[in-house]
């Protein structure tokens, strides 16, 4: 069952959404298997990222990417898809990114839900 998120929060993501763009669990997977070049980042919370997560992608949790990030993808033009459980964190780290500076970032709606739903494949690497 999804969890039932608090208006306020949901508000905040609302707003963020206007200004990223998203992509759907399936667009994600179809780049994945024809091997599109971009990095696959994991926002949730690590111990989220250890239970399971997408193959390939790394772990730079909601809290510490906008810290982070320079250090892992110094390119700001570089193609990244973030996730997280249901897309709503994703949402939010993708708009800070940008304001960032970084031009191409996806935030893929439907999250790790979405991906366990179709049945995709996980690892724990």
């Amino acid at each position: 069952m999804a969890q039932q998120h608090p208006p306020r929060f949901l508000k905040i993501v609302d707003d963020a959404k206007k200004r990223i763009r998203e992509a759907n669990v399936d667009e994600v997977k179809t780049r994945l298997d024809r091997g599109d070049k971009f990095l696959l980042v994991d926002v949730r919370e690590e111990s989220e990222f250890a239970k399971d997560h997408l193959p390939g992608a790394i772990h730079l949790g909601k809290g510490v990417i906008e810290r982070d990030i320079e250090q892992h993808v110094p390119d700001l033009n570089a193609p990244l898809v973030l996730y997280c459980g249901g897309g709503f964190r994703s949402a939010l780290a993708a708009d800070n990114l940008q304001k960032m500076g970084y031009t191409n970032v996806l935030s893929m709606d439907g999250g790790v839900r979405g991906w366990r739903e179709k049945g995709f494949p996980f690892t724990r690497e």
